[in-house]
């Protein structure tokens, strides 16, 4: 019976050690690194609503002109303290952090210059369950999109001044366009290509990449 107890305890002993336990004090900053990121970037997206403008106005106290000087410090302040963070610990995902915690490092990346640095880092993170895959779609997206070439997953909206005159919105090129719902809710999307483009105040029409250039 004794041998068994013992046998027993040393079980759990083992079982504990192979858990991965949460880092709250990490979690608590990067959970206070995902309000920064989004402090003023919802601000500039809601005083488009010239009826919300004065009261974000009045309650944030600074004028819209200032909006994305101050934006800019706060990103260049968080990547400096996530590029520590992955440094130290590698991609802070769900077996570190938690949910939604996971994704506030994403964020700060995907809102940066350094996209293509840490993109690998980033689909690491995505293969091995640590942040939804998703996610990284969406960053593969928008650095492709930065290099000019076509994307993959349809996430990306750009504006152009057409030879109208007129400045419209449209779906960035994509690859395959055929296939690409498939694509899509094979990597968690829910909304099609068409859906999220109308959500985004936009109609979904191909355009390639001859078009643009």
């Amino acid at each position: 019976m004794k041998n068994l107890i013992i046998i027993f305890l040393i079980s759990i002993a083992s079982s504990t050690i192979g858990q991965t336990k949460l880092n709250v004090v990490l979690k608590k900053k990067l959970d206070s690194v995902y309000v920064l990121d989004q402090k003023y970037r919802e601000a500039m997206m809601l005083i488009q609503n010239q009826a919300k403008k004065d009261s974000i106005i009045r309650v944030l106290g600074i004028s819209p002109e200032n909006y994305q000087g101050l934006q800019n410090q706060i990103d260049k302040d968080n990547l400096a303290f996530i590029e520590n963070v992955f440094n130290q610990y590698g991609y802070p995902g769900k077996s570190l952090v938690g949910t939604p915690t996971n994704e506030a490092a994403w964020n700060v990346i995907q809102h940066s210059n350094s996209i293509s640095k840490y993109l690998p880092l980033i689909k690491t993170a995505a293969e091995n369950n640590e942040l939804p895959f998703r996610l990284y779609a969406t960053m593969l997206d928008r650095n492709l999109l930065q290099q000019d070439r076509e994307q993959i997953y349809g996430t990306q909206i750009q504006g152009q001044k057409m030879k109208s005159g007129k400045f419209e919105l449209f779906v960035w090129p994509i690859q395959n366009p055929e296939t690409v719902n498939e694509r899509r809710k094979k990597a968690g999307f829910d909304l099609t290509v068409e859906e999220n483009a109308k959500r985004l105040n936009t109609v979904y029409k191909i355009v390639k990449i001859e078009e643009i250039k």
